[in-house]
């Protein structure tokens, strides 16, 4: 995949990269880290009174997928729009579009946080919801590992699943 093809837009807090062009209509959201990425190997970063996040998101690229949730996503029907929601930050883009790609994993939008964005990640998540439906997609479903996030999606009336990933106390 050359990144250099792929269409990114931002918007609000985020940027927004199209995989296939923009369409509308009914879409699914999955979060990466913890849903479709397994992140327990960089979870020590952020261990202790001063998390890397610099760190714990450089080693992004290197994370094993979460083959049951990549079951559930390639399983869906085509015509649904596969959203990948993360408050992973833009600057680790390139990174995470080659983690998709190795793991050659269904998506059409993949929305990021924009470097500098240090709000919680259901604010930034909640905003980027928001923007989603704005521009003509339904959100019928979401799956996600934060319980804060989780409740959040429901608030806004989506329908969560909760995978349950072990990084949260």
């Amino acid at each position: 995949m050359d990144v250099a093809d792929l269409a990114a837009l931002e918007t609000g807090g985020s940027l927004w990269t199209w995989h296939r062009g923009l369409r509308d209509g009914t879409a699914v959201v999955f979060d990466l880290d913890g849903v479709l990425s397994d992140a327990a190997s960089r979870q020590h970063h952020l261990k202790g009174p001063r998390p890397d996040w610099e760190a714990f998101f450089a080693a992004s690229g290197d994370d094993p997928l979460i083959n049951e949730v990549a079951t559930v996503l390639h399983l869906l029907a085509p015509e649904l729009i596969v959203v990948l929601l993360t408050a992973r930050p833009a600057r680790v883009r390139t990174a995470t579009l080659g983690w998709l790609d190795r793991h050659q994993l269904r998506w059409d939008l993949l929305v990021m946080r924009k470097d500098g964005d240090r709000r919680p990640a259901r604010h930034f998540k909640q905003e980027a919801v928001r923007g989603v439906r704005e521009r003509g997609m339904d959100v019928a479903l979401c799956f996600e590992d934060d319980l804060r996030n989780v409740e959040m999606f429901r608030s806004e009336g989506i329908p969560t699943l909760y995978v349950h990933s072990g990084y949260y106390d």
